[in-house]
Order: structure tokens, then C-alpha cells, then sequence
């Protein structure tokens, strides 16, 4: 007989909670909010355009594993606001219930002899992948929306291969358990390697641990939700720091993701005897001031912005020229092509961007110069910034300093 004091016996797991019923009831909500999590991740990514032009491409050589990208459409224009805030936002919410799953199946991970079959062999290799992948995916996507760019330049590929090794081991799990998990939950069954031989005396039921984790999910969503809608459901948002306070009050108090100071933006560089927007086209170039481009037809659009961590404005109202405007200045006229975008942005990620002939069109997709009534304040772009209806707010370029129209290639 094993020593009862060593993990590897499983005398030493004296849990009367732990059993085949809590894993099987943990185990389906994460089929349902772990799928919801994959597709809303993979979304997000064909909303970044990876496959217009590796400007956009924070995830090269994805080989066949692009295969779903496609042009993110500008209809409805809260898509990415909605998939994203459900993406970030279910995930912090499933934290308890994974850590739940995991602390449930504890035992199984000092099971001896470690492989009995060349199947049972490759089902803990599974496992490994399985648990590993969830803690690399969770542990890098909350870091990313506590502390902002811990990841350099690595973030985005290191989530999306991630996440596609997890959800592999994931699907080919659940493809296994599935039934068991379904039969336990009709039969109640309290049955198997997981139910100690010796429990100790109940200090909670099973019940009861699942009002815990669920207490601890819903305390989560509370704390974290609210920056995806406006005040004062924002103020709730303890949790969420980035995309949380409002910079201020007016017309430019809302969300920012980076300031003019971090970008290492100047007042002198973006002020109207200095700065001229350079268009490029199949035409020749054109450089317009902003006053210049004040006396052309400007147009609204109520439009929010949203961002890959998560958070999110409300409406803002936008005034500014149309995009493809622009382009038939330089010879688009009809249907507009592909723009690239180039910032005076010195510093942090997307100086560059590119937006897709769709967007380009649609006539709520602007260069704004005005916001909520009044001038852009240089923090939100002064003195043109992109605004696009459905697109990663990175995409929405500020301080923009020159836009070439063309296929990208």
C-alpha cells in the first residue's frame, strides 16, 4: 500500500467534494464559454485585416491556420465592441470555474504508474497540453489587460499559436469525456478515481462549492463589465484599469488609450501652420491643411471606440471628411481601394495601419476634426484623426500624417 501522506496515493486527497459530478458540471460550462471564447479570439483577429497587409499582421506566418480570415465587415457598427468586450469579458468571468476544474482533477496529475497503455500515455500527454495551454492563455490574456503591452511586439502571436495548441486539446478532451460527463450528471454517480476512499468530514457540499465558484465568476463580471458601457456602469470596472476613468469632462472626456505624451506627440508639430496631411493616389499627391480640410463637405457619424482589451466608449459624435472623399480627391472616384495610413506617432504599437476598400467606403468612415461638437483634443488625435464604424479602435488612426491609396498587395 502507497504511504497515505504522498500525493501519489489516493488516500492522501481526502476531499468528500471532489468528485466525478462537480468535474462534470465544471467541465460543461467551460465546453460552452471556452468555445464562445476561442471564436470571439479568432474574430478578433480577422478585425485587426492580418491578411490585408503585414502592417496590420501581428501574427506572421500563420500558414493554414489564417484559413478563416476574411474583410471584417462595418455593419453593425458595435461588432467589434460586442465581440471583444464578450471575449475579455467572459474570460476573466471563467477564471474560478477553471481554477475549479483543475483543483477537481488534481489527483489525477500524480496518478502512478504515469502511463499504462500507449492510450492512456497519449491521453496524459493530452492533459498536459490541455492544462498547460488554458494557464498560458488565461494567465498572458489578463496580463495583457492589467498592464498593457507586457508583450512587445510577441502578445499577439504567442496568444493566437496558444490558443490554437489549447483549443486543439481541448475539442479532442471533450470529444472523450463528453459522454462520461453526460451519463454522471443524469445518473448523479459518485463513482471513480476522483472520489476519495477516504474523505474527510464535509465542510461544504458540492452544491454549495459551485455557489463559491459561481460567487467568485459573477464577482469577476461585476468588477470588469462595466468598462464596455458608460457611466456610471464604468466606475464599476475595478478590475479593468485601462479604458476605466474618464479623462475628464466635454466633449473630449472620454476613454484613451495612448496619450499624445506617450506617442511622443508635440502641440507644435500638430499645429495649423505646421502640420499638412499628405494624400497619395493614382492621381499624384495633394497636402492639405487642416483649414483646407475643414472647407471641404464634412459629414457626422455616432460611432464608438472600442478596444482589444476589452473596453469601450459609447457613441461619440465624429465630424470630419468622408475617407473615400479623400480618395477621389486622388483619383479614386467610384469604388475607393485599400488605404494605408502612416501616423506621427513616435512611440507604441500601430503607427502604421491599414483599413480594406470596404471600409474605406462606407460613408460613416471618416478623418474626423471634430468630436462630441469641438475640436479634437490632442490626446484623441488633434488635428485628424481615422474613425471607422466596427474596427479595432489601433485601427482608428490619431495624428494622422499621411494616407496612400492603393492595392497593398
Amino acid at each position: 500500500m502507497r504511504d497515505q501522506r504522498l500525493p501519489t496515493s489516493p488516500g492522501f486527497w481526502r476531499s468528500s467534494v471532489r468528485g466525478p459530478w462537480l468535474t462534470s458540471v465544471l467541465g460543461v460550462v467551460l465546453l460552452a464559454g471556452i468555445t464562445v471564447l476561442f471564436v470571439t479570439g479568432l474574430v478578433s483577429y480577422a478585425a485587426y485585416n492580418p491578411d490585408l497587409s503585414p502592417v496590420n499582421d501581428m501574427t506572421p506566418d500563420k500558414g493554414i491556420l489564417g484559413f478563416y480570415l476574411f474583410s471584417w465587415p462595418t455593419s453593425p457598427h458595435w461588432l467589434y465592441r460586442f465581440t471583444q468586450g464578450v471575449h475579455v469579458t467572459l474570460g476573466l468571468t471563467l477564471i474560478p470555474v477553471l481554477l475549479a476544474k483543475l483543483w477537481s482533477v488534481v489527483p489525477k496529475l500524480f496518478t502512478l504508474p504515469p502511463a499504462r497503455s500507449v492510450a492512456h500515455a497519449l491521453e496524459r500527454v493530452s492533459l498536459l497540453l490541455l492544462v498547460g495551454g488554458a494557464l498560458f492563455e488565461f494567465t498572458t490574456g489578463v496580463l495583457n489587460i492589467q498592464l498593457d503591452y507586457i508583450f512587445p511586439g510577441s502578445f499577439y502571436p504567442l496568444h493566437f499559436y496558444g490558443a490554437w495548441v489549447f483549443f486543439a486539446a481541448f475539442v479532442a478532451h471533450a470529444a472523450l469525456k463528453l459522454p462520461t460527463a453526460v451519463r454522471t450528471l443524469r445518473g448523479l454517480r459518485e463513482e471513480g478515481e476522483l472520489v476519495s476512499p477516504r474523505p474527510g468530514p464535509p465542510t461544504v457540499s458540492r452544491r454549495g462549492a459551485l455557489w463559491f465558484v459561481g460567487g467568485g465568476s459573477l464577482l469577476l463580471f461585476a468588477t470588469s463589465a462595466g468598462r464596455s458601457f458608460d457611466q456610471p456602469l464604468r466606475a464599476t470596472a475595478l478590475l479593468a484599469p485601462h479604458g476605466w476613468a474618464d479623462p475628464g469632462s466635454g466633449p473630449g472626456g472620454f476613454q484613451i488609450n495612448k496619450t499624445a505624451a506617450y506617442a511622443h506627440i508635440t502641440a507644435a508639430e500638430t499645429s495649423d501652420d505646421a502640420w499638412r496631411l499628405v494624400v497619395t493616389g493614382r492621381t499624384g499627391t495633394v497636402r492639405l491643411g487642416r483649414a483646407e480640410l475643414a472647407r471641404l463637405p464634412l459629414h457626422s457619424s455616432a460611432l464608438p471606440i472600442a478596444c482589444v482589451e476589452g473596453w469601450s466608449t459609447g457613441d461619440q459624435w465624429w465630424r470630419g471628411v468622408r475617407l473615400r472623399d479623400l480618395a477621389a480627391l486622388v483619383g479614386h472616384d467610384g469604388s475607393p481601394p485599400d488605404v494605408f495610413i502612416e501616423s506621427l506617432q513616435r512611440h507604441g504599437a500601430f503607427r502604421k495601419a491599414a483599413l480594406r476598400a470596404n471600409q474605406v467606403a462606407d460613408p460613416r468612415s471618416l478623418l474626423a476634426l471634430y468630436a462630441n461638437g469641438e475640436d479634437l483634443t490632442l490626446d484623441h488625435g488633434y488635428p485628424a484623426r481615422i474613425i471607422v464604424p466596427a474596427a479595432p479602435g489601433v485601427l482608428n488612426t490619431k495624428w494622422v500624417a499621411r494616407m496612400t491609396f492603393g492595392d497593398l498587395g
